[in-house]
């Protein structure tokens, strides 16, 4: 790696001959559609997402109510398969309802469909820009609950040099480093984070026993990219990305471990007819230990260990932009190809595994799709769909005593379909300052290699996977106003409706003691529970943002509120009116800040989190939170800053999980930084 700044520098300076005609190069992809004002879109611009006491994405992605994670921890203490992403309050069982993207490609495990947050540090993004709504044609299939863009900094966003060294509670560390280079037509960035830190024990002071303590973190991620202008009106960009991520759940025998490589290129022409070619590849590899905990909570033993979980990604995308008649268009085709499996070890007795299982497979989607959008007079109008040919096969499961005799050897019935996607939008431009829009979409999302292969345990629950599971569909609509009474204010209100068809979700089917298919033995204190299509989830709900800006403040808020109510028969009859998982009512943050001509910055942030059911049967519930968030900066010379943030100044106890025998998991206390920063 060492070597590829001193490559990529001479790409830019073979570039330069193209300097004199005036190149501009972004290293962004092909720009927003006019269409876009028909849809509820919140942009969160780079000042914002440095502003972050946390310093973390999923901490930023919260200034937008109705954005949330599967649970309420974080990546410093959730466990990774947990961070999958949706919005609109439709649920979800740790696999994202939410498109992912950063620079067009797409981010969610190619085995999991959760979110490896490590991976992304905040000082490399430089936008990021969030479609709540499904059924976006125009990037890819997924995105049921709405599409999330993560951008890279431009050149005009980025220093030279720039790096951060931060010392926090409970001994944690937070150090930060990246290098830019602008010449000719083009420039090249390089950048590596590193954290750590002892953690939190996540079971609250009253429940704890001797088997509880501390989780810790240690996580690492780097990024190379090089954007470069190959002809006046069209540039290439190259994008080298890696993390490594391990923690810790509390206990002994709960360690995991994620890491992961990004690699893609991009070329994009920006002249009278845009277009652009984009190919990737991910790599990931994930582990996870399991551990049951004595009732008294003296002692924990292990009952799974995932030892290796590897995955691969790979994907294309080619679209074109012309103008006909007044009308700007999109046309083009993506596909992406995921394969996976789980190799892990089971059915523990006097601390040994008895039995071997690997389970997997591989999927594929590839579609064409088309946007349309015209501007006439005050109206504009939109409308995009897509096709989708989308295939399962190669699924396994493979079961052996160690050192002995084959249990199982099943091969899955290959499957394969075909979905079709789209959306229409419509804004009228009632005055200066005041905007109407209504939408309609429909989307759908493939089960995940995860959910149809892969067991799990949390506590003293078991899930199984299941690999008969459906595909998931949405349709929606909603209808909205935009209105910006000044040049640095804008409010907006969205009403929305949605029915999510086959939505797959983590099904109780029975209680312990016993041995069950799929996850062996489940205690008294546990439940057995297996992935399952429910008839529907039905949301519906209002959000309200609002931005402004008075001279050297500047303040954001968000507001969310979400009725959903889940319809089920079969096996599931029992949800049937109940409201899904981890899907609060309310949601709202609020942020306030200052920022001198000098540099100096003050912000304080609060949200709150209406209390929630942790489990399907809604009979536990987590009880709501408020939290109070702050950052200060103040420059010292010569590039110099100090900075101070605060995460949870309260220490308002977050309640994040509730296991069957009523253990409570908390997450984020509070936690103080003092910091050092360097911009040059």
């Amino acid at each position: 790696m060492l070597r590829r700044p001193a490559l990529l520098a001479l790409l830019l300076h073979s570039g330069a001959a193209f300097a004199q005609e005036t190149i501009v190069v972004t290293g962004r992809g092909l720009e927003e559609a006019a269409g876009e004002r028909a849809y509820d879109v919140v942009t969160i611009d780079r000042d914002r997402i440095q502003a972050s006491a946390s310093e973390r994405l999923e901490d930023v992605l919260r200034d937008v109510a109705g954005l949330q994670q599967f649970r309420r921890s974080d990546s410093r203490s959730a466990h990774p398969t947990s961070q999958g992403i949706t919005l609109r309050g439709i649920g979800g069982n740790a696999s994202s309802r939410a498109l992912l993207l950063l620079d067009g490609v797409p981010q969610a495990d190619p085995f999991g469909g959760w979110v490896a947050f490590p991976a992304f540090a905040t000082d490399r993004l430089g936008r990021i820009r969030v479609t709540r709504g499904g059924g976006s044609g125009l990037f890819g299939p997924g995105a049921l609950a709405g599409t999330i863009a993560l951008e890279s900094a431009t050149p005009e966003q980025l220093a030279p040099l720039s790096a951060s060294l931060a010392y926090g509670s409970r001994e944690s560390l937070d150090a930060r480093a990246s290098a830019s280079l602008v010449s000719g037509a083009g420039f090249a960035t390089i950048s590596a984070a590193y954290a750590r830190g002892d953690g939190f024990a996540p079971i609250v002071q009253e429940q704890r026993g001797p088997a509880d303590r501390a989780a810790p973190f240690e996580q690492a991620s780097g990024a190379v990219r090089g954007v470069i202008a190959i002809a006046p009106a069209a540039e290439l960009q190259a994008n080298l990305s890696a993390f490594a991520d391990r923690r810790d759940r509390g206990v002994d025998f709960t360690e995991n471990g994620s890491e992961g490589a990004d690699a893609s290129l991009r070329l994009v022409g920006k002249g009278e007819l845009g277009w652009s070619l984009l190919g990737y590849v991910q790599t990931r590899a994930f582990a996870s230990r399991f551990a049951s905990v004595e009732d008294d909570r003296s002692a924990s033993s292990l009952v799974l260990d995932q030892y290796n979980v590897p995955s691969t990604g790979i994907g294309a995308r080619g679209e074109i932009a012309p103008s006909w008649a007044g009308v700007d268009l999109r046309l083009g085709a993506d596909l992406r190809a995921v394969s996976g499996e789980t190799q892990e070890l089971f059915s523990f007795a006097a601390g040994r595994p008895t039995r071997m299982r690997e389970a997997g497979g591989r999927s594929l989607t590839a579609g064409a799709f088309v946007d349309a959008s015209a501007e006439l007079g005050a109206v504009t109008l939109n409308a995009s769909g897509r096709l989708d040919r989308w295939a399962i096969g190669g699924g396994h499961l493979r079961e052996r005593a160690i050192g002995g005799a084959t249990i199982a050897d099943t091969a899955f019935a290959d499957r394969a379909g075909w979905e079709p996607t789209g959306r229409a939008g419509i804004a009228f431009r009632a005055s200066e300052a005041l905007s109407l829009r209504a939408a309609g979409y429909r989307g759908w999302r493939l089960p995940t290699l995860n959910e149809l292969y892969r067991p799990f345990r949390v506590g003293a629950d078991a899930t199984a996977a299941n690999a008969a599971l459906a595909p998931e569909t949405l349709l929606g609509a909603e209808i909205g106003v935009d209105l910006t009474p000044a040049p640095a204010v804008r409010l907006s209100a969205t009403a929305f409706i949605s029915r999510l068809d086959d939505a797959i979700a983590n099904v109780t089917i029975a209680r312990g003691p016993g041995t069950f298919p799929g996850v062996g033995f489940v205690s008294a204190a546990g439940a057995y529970r297996r992935r399952e299509n429910l008839d529907s989830i039905a949301a519906r709900g209002i959000e309200l943002d609002a931005t402004a800006a008075f001279g050297a403040f500047g303040a954001r808020a968000s507001y969310a509120y979400t009725d959903a109510t889940v319809a089920a028969s079969g096996v599931a009859a029992d949800l049937d009116g109940l409201r899904p998982a981890q899907s609060p009512e309310h949601q709202a943050s609020a942020t306030i800040g200052w920022e001198g001509d000098a540099g100096a910055a003050v912000s304080l942030t609060g949200r709150y989190v209406s209390d929630q059911y942790e489990d399907d049967g809604n009979s536990r519930s987590l009880a709501d939170a408020f939290t109070i968030d702050a950052r200060a900066e103040m420059p010292v010379g010569r590039g110099f800053s100090i900075e101070a943030r605060g995460e949870n100044l309260a220490d308002e106890r977050i309640e994040t999980g509730i296991s069957g025998d009523g253990i409570v998991e908390r997450a984020s206390p509070r936690t103080l930084w003092i910091g050092l920063r360097y911009r040059r």
